[in-house]
């Protein structure tokens, strides 16, 4: 699959946050106090918390006037995830910045910074921004899959492994970093360990789109055209409208003889996604193979 941004960011919310130093004790006591804290709950966003109901308690207890500058950090922070997950990535990036002044070592900020640019295509920046989270949190799992999802738009498909090898080291439970790793080898040519990979998340994550998108790349490339079919088909169940999923199978139905049912999925992918036939052959496929 071509990597999704919004599907691979990682960001990083703050849980936790009552148990900051939110304000004066005072203010704890006064009138208002199930409100201030209620706007915090909604501000970390527990639950199925609707991303109005967090940008709304973040904007709350910003407005309030009540936190330290480490909450508030935390809070600009928060409102910069929901914005980013709700496609508001400028005034996303606007809250990060705020966060980032009030607190230059907070790493999440930067790593959330990173994803935004990542998602405005802004390569260079999203780069300077996971190299400082990184360098403030060198443990930091989530930075370095964001990194690698930064070198897989880059093209640089080596270094993109590599980050997802750490990620992994880090946080072994990271299913990003485990079905990113997959396609990274999958365009790489290690198509054994790919798969070894892919299956893996698929085991704890059976509904993941993406990762059969890239199993399927897997069996394209070995000639597994029937199972390829069944891999893509199995993405397009879960994502509908993935292009490099009607792409691919169309690639493995023309190579199993089904010419119109190859040739509607592919003209399926070129409308949803124009180019993913250069995708294609970056990743070492050809329609013609």
């Amino acid at each position: 699959m071509e990597f999704s941004a919004s599907k691979r960011i990682i960001h990083g919310f703050a849980p936790a946050f009552a148990l900051l130093l939110l304000g004066s004790l005072a203010a704890a006591q006064s009138p208002k106090k199930s409100d201030y804290l209620e706007n915090i709950a909604l501000c970390n966003g527990p639950g199925h918390t609707s991303l109005a109901a967090r940008i709304g308690g973040c904007t709350a207890f910003i407005d309030s006037g009540q936190g330290t500058k480490t909450a508030l950090a935390i809070a600009y922070n928060n409102r910069g995830n929901a914005h980013t997950i709700n496609g508001d990535v400028d005034r996303a990036l606007l809250d990060f910045d705020k966060s980032i002044k009030l607190d230059p070592t907070y790493a999440k900020a930067f790593n959330n910074r990173g994803g935004a640019y990542l998602r405005k295509g802004e390569y260079d920046l999203a780069l300077q921004a996971l190299d400082e989270a990184i360098r403030l949190k060198p443990n930091y799992g989530r930075a370095f899959v964001n990194r690698a999802g930064v070198f897989l738009k880059k093209h640089e498909y080596d270094r993109a492994a590599r980050d997802y090898d750490e990620a992994i080291r880090l946080e072994p439970n990271l299913e990003a970093a485990w079905s990113g790793r997959c396609w990274t080898r999958a365009i790489i040519g290690s198509l054994q360990a790919a798969l070894e990979d892919c299956n893996k998340v698929l085991q704890s994550w059976p509904n993941d789109a993406a990762t059969y998108d890239s199993r399927g790349l897997i069996h394209l490339k070995i000639g597994e055209a029937a199972a390829a079919i069944d891999d893509f088909s199995a993405a397009l169940r879960v994502d509908p409208k993935l292009a490099s999923a009607f792409y691919g199978r169309g690639l493995a139905k023309l190579r199993s003889g089904d010419k119109a049912g190859g040739d509607a999925d592919i003209s399926a992918a070129k409308a949803i996604q124009s180019g993913v036939d250069d995708d294609f052959v970056r990743y070492g496929v050809r329609a013609d193979n």
